[in-house]
């Protein structure tokens, strides 16, 4: 059943120029990649989630840091995921000639693997790893890898012996990535869409209300209500998916 909203939607995205859109761990798990805070065993374990995805227990237990960051985000399956409708209806919204800025809470690279080319990743990436000796960066394949991945710069010149690589995400006691250019985003924006975040989490939560307070038209589209509707001028509730795809169509978008 299409969403009576949809057509308010398809008119602000048409007119407006530059969009700033928010996204949240809604938008990948339609993909089926699971929600990483949700997983199976993760509260079984002696410490809550955030213990073991801290700054401090990566400095002072590295190698096992790395066995509970495979096991959580599952990443030995990660390339079997694939971005998914919403994904390619954000992509094509910024060929069709409008300014896109994607600001990210998610960690998956899926808005860059369908196309997007303006994505701030806030909380960092899964796909990548840098060394904390001499700042060598990494492309990870997670495929088959069982412990923690080490230097190879630093191996071969002996300078570092066996260093243990840093993740590329955000970790528990960081601060995020790239504030002040998503606030520039938004503040630039002449709409903007949060969709896919239950906004709970700070300090993006904070965005929506930076939207009200620059006065730009703002959309929430997500499952389910949120504690942060109340800055936004038009809701849209329902399955992320479907409501893009009826945009995309509106729009007359290549999906």
């Amino acid at each position: 059943m299409k969403n009576p909203k949809t057509n308010e939607l398809t008119e602000r995205i048409k007119h407006a120029k530059n969009i700033a859109i928010l996204t949240g761990a809604g938008v990948s798990t339609e993909s089926g990649l699971p929600d990483f805070r949700s997983s199976e065993g993760i509260y079984k374990r002696e410490h809550r989630l955030e213990y073991y995805l801290s700054r401090s227990y990566f400095q002072q237990h590295p190698a096992e840091f790395w066995n509970h960051y495979i096991d959580i985000f599952q990443l030995q399956t990660l390339n079997q995921y694939k971005p998914n409708v919403s994904h390619h209806v954000l992509s094509e919204i910024e060929k069709i000639g409008k300014n896109v800025t994607i600001i990210t809470q998610n960690v998956d690279g899926f808005h860059q693997a369908a196309g997007s080319t303006n994505v701030i990743e806030v909380h960092g990436s899964l796909r990548g790893a840098t060394c904390p000796e001499c700042v060598q960066s990494y492309e990870i394949d997670y495929k088959g890898l069982e412990k923690a991945p080490l230097c190879v710069k630093c191996q071969s010149t002996g300078s570092g012996g066996h260093v243990i690589l840093e993740p590329n995400i955000v970790l528990y006691g960081d601060a995020v990535i790239g504030w002040e250019q998503a606030e520039d985003a938004i503040e630039k924006a002449d709409l903007f869409i949060a969709m896919g975040s239950s906004l709970s989490v700070s300090p993006v939560n904070m965005l929506p209300a930076f939207a009200a307070e620059a006065d730009i038209p703002s959309v929430l589209i997500n499952n389910e209500p949120t504690i942060m509707d109340r800055y936004f001028d038009l809701v849209l509730l329902g399955p992320l998916g479907e409501i893009l795809k009826e945009a995309a169509s509106e729009i007359e978008l290549n999906i």
